[in-house]
């Protein structure tokens, strides 16, 4: 199964849908995803809006399964598509947060210490959450 987000002009993700793998297949029996973003688009065109495949086992530019990283990140609904870096980008979550470039994630400005802690952005530390 291979999944597809749709974004808009914004380059926002509206949503990610699925399509099977049979739809994905090129006359040499081939996985493309030229042909993914032709059966996205005969089945629900709508203009201001394209598609980019997105891979479920992408995560900050590594692939869990050990297959081929794709796009940096699995896309999600209010991601960032962004054209230059061919990567999904999640919202940011703090102001203070930076992108690494490698990744496409989002950083706190200090480390995340061990164990269980929570990002102030007003103080700009973790807070360790009480149990």
């Amino acid at each position: 199964m291979a999944h597809f987000a749709k974004i808009n002009s914004d380059n926002i993700v509206i949503h990610v849908s699925a399509v099977m793998d049979v739809k994905l297949l090129n006359e040499d029996g081939i996985e493309s995803e030229a042909n993914g973003i032709a059966h996205q688009e005969r089945h629900g065109a709508e203009n201001g809006f394209f598609w980019r495949q997105t891979s479920y086992n992408t995560i900050g530019g590594k692939h869990s399964l050990d297959g081929t990283p794709f796009r940096k990140n699995y896309a999600a609904s209010g991601y960032t598509y962004d054209e230059d870096r061919d990567a999904f980008i999640a919202p940011k979550p703090y102001d203070s947060w930076i992108l690494d470039e490698l990744t496409c994630t989002w950083e706190a400005p200090i480390p995340r210490p061990e164990g269980s802690y929570t990002w102030n952005e007003q103080t700009q530390t973790w807070d360790l959450v009480e149990e």
